[in-house]
């Protein structure tokens, strides 16, 4: 049985265990101030996120500046504060957050064999409400959130910090679960333990990035695992 091979599965959070639709957050997180937010604001609203998070990511600004910048707009056209904006579209995106199918049935077929571990690029308050208000806390061992380490995958840093956290198992005995074979995928494959891409939309590899295992739901994961 390949489960008995690992001490360890380490799972992506967002588009691996649960949904992450961020227009449907911002449009229900908006629409109390009567907005009817369309694909358009969006495009807009993205552009200036994901120019945010790279900064972040090259440590240019620290956490409470993205997340108060990238609402800077909305908060002028609004007359909001930037901040209430930012925690009511957290709030809204831990309400409408869904387990993607199989997840649960995975998880709590598996929590009694073997340690189940989250690494997760994201924002703490965010995916803690996530996490909980979809249960998977329920089955976790380790939660690991860039936000707090500093770094996000697929910097060896919050791999190492994970592992210090897990009591250094050895890493033939760990398996990183993901969606994203940038991040997940080649952050595992770096560090030295092996991957599995969870690629449920079964989308081409057109890299030079190679998973130990690829699956198609965690239904076929769950099969490889017992096999």
């Amino acid at each position: 049985m390949k489960l008995s091979q690992y001490q360890w599965l380490l799972f992506d959070a967002d588009e691996t265990l649960f949904d992450f639709d961020a227009f449907s957050g911002l449009k229900h997180a908006l629409s109390q101030y009567g907005v009817n937010f369309t694909e358009d604001d969006y495009a807009e609203y993205q552009k200036t996120n994901k120019a945010l998070w790279d900064q972040y990511q090259a440590h240019e600004i620290d956490t409470n500046t993205l997340q108060r910048q990238r609402f800077h707009t909305w908060s002028q056209r609004l007359n909001v504060p930037a901040t209430t904006l930012n925690a009511n579209f957290l709030a809204s995106m831990a309400e409408i957050c869904q387990p993607l199918p199989g997840a649960h049935e995975l998880l709590k077929s598996i929590t009694p064999d073997v340690n189940i571990g989250i690494i997760t690029n994201g924002l703490t308050g965010l995916q803690q409400g996530r996490l909980h208000n979809t249960g998977f806390d329920q089955y976790l061992d380790l939660l690991v959130i860039s936000e707090v380490v500093g770094v996000g995958k697929p910097s060896p840093e919050i791999f190492e910090y994970a592992f210090e956290r897990m009591g250094h198992p050895e890493k033939a005995n760990v398996l990183m679960v993901g969606d994203n074979l940038h991040t997940d995928v080649i952050g595992g494959n770096r560090f030295g333990i092996d991957t599995c891409w969870y690629n449920r939309h079964q989308l081409p590899n057109e890299t030079d990035i190679i998973p130990t295992l690829e699956v198609h739901s965690h239904e076929d994961f769950k099969r490889w695992l017992l096999s």
